[in-house]
């Protein structure tokens, strides 16, 4: 597997990295049970912060394309590539734009979206 992180790139580094192992595991260079570099060999192979890397390990782990099996590492889950394809992020964001579209409907101005959304974050 080969990783290339642009630290130019607006995009952000965890980002990245999560596209590119998800982007391995579509084209068939990692496999379903094919472990990955631990948290810290990664960080230190790409010369990017340990929480850098456990960061993009959590959401592909959110997103069933790795398992973690404790101090054994992470591996490729067994169904990573169909998760792949799953956009998490993006069904969260339709579903979010459509409150936010029917809230300001209803008159509901940008700056109290923004304070009803942080109370709701802090109450969860």
């Amino acid at each position: 597997m080969n990783i290339v992180i642009n630290t130019e790139s607006p995009e952000p580094l965890f980002a990245q990295l999560v596209d590119q192992i998800k982007q391995a595991v579509s084209r068939g260079h990692i496999k379903p049970g094919d472990q990955l570099p631990s948290i810290r060999q990664l960080g230190n192979d790409l010369e990017i912060n340990n929480k850098t890397v456990a960061k993009a390990y959590a959401l592909l782990e959110r997103d069933a394309v790795i398992v973690a099996k404790g101090y054994r590492g992470s591996f490729i889950h067994p169904d990573a590539v169909k998760n792949c394809d799953i956009d998490i992020k993006g069904i969260a964001e339709n579903k979010l734009a459509a409150v936010v579209q029917e809230l300001k409907t209803l008159g509901v101005t940008d700056s109290e979206l923004r304070l009803l959304f942080a109370d709701i974050i802090n109450k969860i």
